[in-house]
């Protein structure tokens, strides 16, 4: 078996995907998401001037070998543009290899270590009522544990909280120019404990409530906030402090109980080395899409079983029913998996990306078609073609750029 054709489709079904297509001279085809949100044609150069060209002719069952070669051949290595494009190989080439066998992917990963995968969904809301609200409607739709999300007084728009979407059901944080955030530190610390506690009076102890402070805080603030938030018993705090400083998780994990949980801007297991061995954390939060891959992230998640650390892959609406696909496999065979970030997609991107998939009270499952059991509707992919978008930037009080 060789492989014939590598083609990058990109589709904007509300918002836009980057998928890699590559197809066998046996006609079997396999797809692999490589959406790099906000810098998508980046990564399209990359896989169609670059990479593509490099498939032509291999053999599709030589998967450790193909990511290797791209990985090590370039020279260049690591960064988000690369790695997705990686990544695009790495799982069509998982998708080929299990559709050839006749099984899902995830039992050429040694097979199912759960019956089903758990996952959260995100409640925002400008107001506390606005958050209850939210809350109670991810509850109806069968969540079991839930990230809260909240409008701080005094700023015009905050991550997480968002407006209603589109009538086409686009994102409204996605705009052809970057939109700016306000941003103030102080007001954010003092209010978020009482949104926690407003929370955890309104839906009582058993409810497992997550937070993600999206890097904006400084090592000693993310400390302070860790240690507010243990009496509302979080199951985590996400990204507390930007991720590049690995050593500053050791300050903020000398400060609070409160489990800690990063990775989704990380590209490769070097971001993770300090934080594996020292135990610094307690999830790995890496999407499939920008970390190379099935095939490395079943690897990151066999180095941090080593020290009790679990799996929680990165699992946003800008992640494609084909990255989604892939990690409910993974998750649905490793042994230390955590928990599941779902948000869901658009009907229409369903529609784009037909997945085998399913959501059912607050459980995930990756089903039973063989390969990731995702097919691509390209006819309808080109009816909905590219349109540039940008996520926000922040600023303070003062005009200075602040991480968002």
């Amino acid at each position: 078996m060789k492989i014939v054709d590598a083609k990058v489709v990109v589709t904007s079904p509300g918002r836009n995907f980057v998928t890699l297509q590559i197809t066998t001279d046996d006609g079997v085809t396999g797809l692999g998401d490589a959406t790099l949100n906000g810098r998508e044609l980046a990564v399209v150069s990359y896989l169609r001037d670059h990479v593509a060209p490099l498939l032509i002719g291999r053999d599709p069952h030589r998967i450790e070998d193909a990511w290797q070669y791209l990985y090590r051949g370039a020279y260049w290595r690591r960064g988000p543009v690369t790695m997705a494009a990686i990544a695009a190989v790495d799982v069509a080439l998982w998708d080929i290899k299990a559709k050839v066998a006749g099984l899902p992917l995830y039992q050429l990963l040694g097979g199912a270590s759960r019956d089903r995968i758990r996952a959260y969904g995100h409640a925002n809301g400008s107001s506390l009522a606005e958050i209850f609200d939210s809350v109670r409607a991810l509850q109806e739709r069968g969540y079991q544990a839930i990230r809260i999300q909240s409008g701080v007084p005094g700023l015009q728009s905050v991550y997480g909280v968002h407006t209603a979407p589109s009538a086409d059901g686009s994102a409204p944080d996605v705009l052809a120019q970057p939109a700016v955030e306000d941003w103030d530190t102080a007001a954010y610390l003092r209010y978020i404990p009482r949104v926690f506690e407003a929370v955890r009076n309104e839906f009582g102890p058993d409810l497992p409530l997550l937070h993600d402070a999206h890097h904006r805080l400084s090592p000693i603030e993310a400390a302070r906030l860790g240690k507010d938030l243990e009496p509302y018993d979080l199951f985590w705090l996400e990204d507390c402090t930007p991720a590049e400083d690995q050593e500053a998780l050791r300050l903020v994990r000398q400060h609070t109980t409160t489990p800690l949980a990063i990775g989704e801007v990380f590209n490769t297991v070097f971001d993770y080395q300090t934080l594996i061995d020292d135990r610094l954390i307690d999830y790995v939060r890496s999407a499939v899409t920008h970390f190379g891959g099935v095939s490395p992230m079943k690897k990151l998640f066999d180095y941090a079983g080593q020290r009790g650390i679990k799996s929680a892959i990165h699992g946003p609406e800008d992640i494609s029913p084909v990255g989604m696909a892939a990690a409910l496999h993974l998750d649905l065979a490793v042994h230390n998996f955590g928990i599941q970030e779902y948000s869901g997609h658009t009907d229409l991107t369903n529609e784009v990306f037909r997945h085998a998939y399913t959501f059912q009270d607050g459980y995930l499952h990756p089903g039973e078609v063989p390969g990731i059991g995702v097919e691509l509707d390209e006819e309808l992919a080109a009816a909905h073609p590219y349109e540039p978008g940008y996520l926000p930037v922040n600023r303070l009080k003062d005009g200075s750029v602040h991480d968002w």
